[in-house]
């Protein structure tokens, strides 16, 4: 489940760079959900980016959910697409569920609301679980961690909603499935290691990547080159997991699915946003 997310690097890598022709395969509908694992305001500018860019360039609808309300779109968005048409922004409905039960209850009725929508939404985006799943009512990491059994239902009711809106959308408009499921969360632990090694510690996450095929890993650059660059942060981004579809010409056939890709995203200091193939 790379489509989605590779796009989004395409559309938006930097102009400096040889565009490298990647040949992205239509994912499985059994690996169509990817974790974003990083800090929460980059990760939610990445959720932003991905649900413009696919409204806007495969021209799907999407079902955005968060808890802080979006006034207009972060200052990246607005110079890397200023002329983003009303059209598409229409294809992006936002709903603000403040707790966990309310998710759970819009998720689930995502069924329903197929029978009056013609097309059904092809991208389902959760920002921030962690505000679900640790904050009032979601659960914590202390004792015996109630937020796993909550991270399971979540994660299992996504990936049914997923499947379902999938078999409406092969029906009615089968150009725009699968319908695929992008998520972000930000573990407790994560304070200083790499995002990558997080899992070994965080309960929450390891439940996680259970139902997520695809990890999406972003990394702050904190290096001197990164600063000598004249750029105001760099991220490394990994794409790990079993649901990866790109493969690595020098890896043999039983690892391709295993072969991580990386990414920069870098950050200039007037808040525009481009990404590197490295």
């Amino acid at each position: 489940m790379t489509d989605i997310l590779t796009l989004v690097f395409r559309t938006f890598m930097s102009q400096t760079e040889v565009k490298k022709e990647l040949t992205v395969t239509p994912p499985s509908p059994l690996t169509c959900s990817t974790l974003l694992v990083g800090d929460t305001s980059i990760s939610r500018s990445v959720l932003l980016m991905a649900a413009v860019t696919a409204a806007s360039e495969v021209g799907m609808r999407v079902m955005f959910f968060t808890q802080t309300q979006i006034q207009s779109l972060p200052v990246c968005l607005q110079k890397c697409v200023p002329c983003l048409s009303t059209e598409s922004l229409k294809k992006i409905k936002f709903s603000y569920p403040k707790t966990l039960e309310e998710l759970l209850q819009q998720v689930a009725s995502l069924h329903e609301s197929t029978n009056t929508s013609p097309t059904p939404p092809s991208l389902i985006i959760v920002d921030r679980l962690e505000g679900y799943l640790c904050g009032p009512g979601g659960g914590s990491h202390s004792g015996l961690h109630p937020g796993l059994s909550r991270a399971a239902h979540l994660s299992a009711l996504l990936c049914d909603s997923a499947a379902f809106l999938t078999q409406l959308l092969k029906q009615r408009c089968s150009s725009l499935a699968p319908c695929r499921v992008i998520a972000s969360f930000q573990s407790e632990v994560d304070s200083g290691q790499a995002g990558r090694e997080a899992s070994a510690t965080d309960p929450i996450l390891d439940v996680l990547d259970r139902y997520f095929q695809v990890r999406c890993t972003l990394d702050r650059d904190r290096s001197y080159e990164a600063a000598a660059a004249g750029l105001q942060e760099v991220w490394n981004i990994y794409l790990s997991g079993t649901g990866i579809t790109e493969a690595s010409g020098t890896k043999g056939c039983e690892d391709r699915l295993a072969v991580a890709q990386e990414w920069q995203l870098l950050i200039s200091p007037d808040g525009s946003m481009e990404f590197k193939l490295v």
